[in-house]
């Protein structure tokens, strides 16, 4: 073999290596949840999806490639509410591109991040500075759902699809959380107070009724024991005047009183802390006793009858 065939050999060999490296380039991959924009002399042709593909070598090109998997977003806005507090809203949104409009995420819109906070920034600053902060509390919830209403419809068309709008928190200024927590100490500790003071008002009167009650009941057994003492002595002094002929109720009353003067001071004289005891032992002291007594219910007599 001459030297121009083995030259035309290697050149044969060159061009089928180029040939099949040609064709083998115009293969390429799409991974799973990826679109992938197809380009033809700079003109858009297609959106290739997963798996192998094939585009025409030199004539088509991958102009790039687009995630389809859901996104997050995170953002800082700052702004201030109706009562002149500033505060700030952490928020996060989530989206993916709709795989139907590849075209419109890939071509109409240059960089979504910075469309959507644009967005964000105002849904925010058009609801939050109309509110009070409790109110921005209270109202969480209703400023995610605005910022998704307001997005979803805005960057539908552009190709992205909003799954969550989430206003995770609203963080005033320190100061003003210890201000709002020294107020909230301050209403709790007046709740526990008024709870403190009708407790013991319920107490008190219950101690009154209680104690109303037990009066009541000595008062009604004092005078259950007097009526029985009265009965007592009625019926002893009836036995005594119709046992003895003579006597007249008042002499058997007074033997009765005095017999009662002598049991108490019996009574008296045996009780542990008594140590001494006066009074006059003479026979006559008795009679001066009995005197004196009926002396005194004469003049008790007299006293009622004026």
């Amino acid at each position: 073999m001459d030297f121009n065939q083995v030259l035309i050999s290697i050149v044969y060999v060159i061009a089928a290596l180029f040939i099949l490296g040609t064709i083998l380039s115009g293969f390429y991959q799409v991974k799973t949840a990826e679109a992938v924009v197809i380009q033809r002399m700079g003109k858009f042709l297609r959106v290739a999806n997963a798996g192998i593909n094939f585009k025409l070598p030199w004539l088509d090109q991958i102009a790039g490639r687009i995630d389809l998997r859901v996104q997050q977003l995170a953002l800082d806005v700052e702004t201030k509410t109706k009562d002149n507090v500033f505060v700030r809203i952490p928020v996060s949104v989530q989206y993916h591109v709709i795989p139907e409009k590849v075209y419109e995420a890939f071509y109409k819109l240059a960089n979504p991040k910075q469309q959507i906070s644009s967005y964000v920034f105002n849904v925010i600053l058009g609801h939050v500075p109309k509110m009070n902060l409790d109110d921005a509390f209270l109202q969480q919830s209703d400023i995610a759902i605005a910022i998704k209403q307001g997005l979803d419809d805005v960057m539908r068309t552009y190709g992205y699809a909003i799954d969550q709008a989430l206003v995770t928190d609203i963080q005033p200024d320190e100061k003003v959380k210890s201000a709002m927590n020294e107020i909230n100490a301050a209403q709790r500790e007046q709740v526990a107070a008024s709870a403190r003071g009708e407790t013991e008002k319920i107490l008190k009167v219950k101690q009154a009724e209680a104690e109303a009650e037990s009066k009541a009941l000595q008062g009604q057994g004092i005078a259950n024991q007097r009526k029985a003492i009265i009965e007592g002595l009625k019926q002893s002094v009836e036995a005594f005047s119709a046992s003895v002929e003579g006597t007249t109720p008042r002499d058997v009353m007074m033997l009765v009183l005095i017999t009662q003067y002598l049991d108490t001071v019996k009574e008296i004289g045996a009780q542990d802390k008594s140590n001494t005891l006066f009074m006059s032992h003479s026979p006559a002291a008795v009679g001066d006793l009995f005197r004196q007594m009926q002396e005194a219910v004469l003049v008790g007599q007299k006293a009622a009858g004026v």
